[in-house]
């Protein structure tokens, strides 16, 4: 009737039809809410099967992206009575820190620094990645300006070739000027040792580590290890270091720097952010001189 109602008014369709006017109505009041409800939890139901780590939040940004007219609340309720539910987390996690060595450790630069432009602060963090029979290992490396992945390596190793890997990646994609980078990373020995020191230092980066005990002064990297857990590595079973290379891959560069939202980034992914923003020629947070390295417990410990 309403596809009829352009041609000869709701009048005359009522008429045809042998109902009221009022009758009419009273129908469509019912039945329109109900459509609006089955079309909204369908638009739920596949969003929520296509990004399975999101929560209600960013599931709520993407339906406004779409035209939807709906709060955090209403998103929140559908998802629990259909049972859409984020991939839990495991328990169990290998070391991959050792930081139990005699070698120079740099001072906390990156506590006070807030990055305004991209290269001014990065950050570097190691993680495990679970296969059938055996660990692997993920080295990162992140602009804390904008969460982007610029650097990674994978590897059933935790030496110190699997970070300067990495570093190494990171340096191809990003022009980076001397003086004006801090690098980032927890006490390792693969960030403490010679050749990775020597390798931020030929570059003109300034070293920076956390504090022992602190995994919050590296809180940036420590929570993309989360998210990559949660929204890739917790959901898969690889077969093999070679199908989890290709899968981690197709996360890093394509989901998570191209698709993933961030609520910091105005819930924005990290390559758009970037694009986003004017660059800025001088970061006015950068030290003028490398800092010297300290001894051993000379910075103290987190309360």
């Amino acid at each position: 009737m309403q596809q009829q109602g352009g041609f000869g008014g709701i009048e005359r369709c009522c008429r045809q039809a042998g109902v009221s006017r009022a009758g009419y109505y009273r129908h469509w009041r019912a039945s329109v809410p109900r459509q609006e409800e089955t079309a909204l939890r369908d638009a739920v139901q596949r969003l929520s099967l296509e990004t399975r780590s999101y929560g209600y939040r960013p599931i709520t940004v993407l339906l406004k992206r779409e035209g939807w007219a709906v709060n955090h609340k209403r998103v929140a309720r559908i998802r629990r009575e259909d049972n859409l539910l984020c991939v839990a987390k495991r328990g169990f996690r290998p070391a991959t820190t050792d930081s139990r060595h005699r070698l120079a450790i740099y001072p906390n630069l990156a506590r006070t620094l807030v990055a305004t432009a991209m290269n001014q602060l990065w950050a570097a963090d190691i993680t495990y990645v679970r296969l059938s029979e055996e660990f692997i290992y993920l080295a990162v490396v992140l602009d804390t300006f904008s969460r982007r992945v610029i650097g990674w390596a994978l590897a059933d190793h935790l030496q110190a070739g699997l970070a300067l890997e990495a570093l190494e990646m990171a340096l191809d994609q990003r022009a980076v000027t001397p003086g004006e980078l801090v690098h980032h990373s927890d006490r390792g020995v693969q960030y403490a040792c010679e050749d990775y020191i020597s390798r931020l230092e030929r570059t003109g980066i300034q070293p920076s580590m956390s504090r022992p005990g602190c995994p919050w002064d590296n809180a940036m990297a420590e929570s993309f290890m989360r998210t990559l857990k949660r929204e890739e590595v917790d959901g898969r079973a690889y077969r093999d270091q070679a199908d989890a290379r290709a899968r981690i891959k197709t996360f890093l560069e394509e989901v998570y720097n191209r698709q993933r939202l961030h609520s910091a980034l105005a819930y924005l992914a990290p390559e758009a952010f970037e694009t986003s923003r004017p660059p800025v020629l001088r970061s006015p947070h950068a030290a003028s001189a490398t800092p010297a390295a300290e001894p051993m417990g000379a910075e103290p410990m987190c309360a």
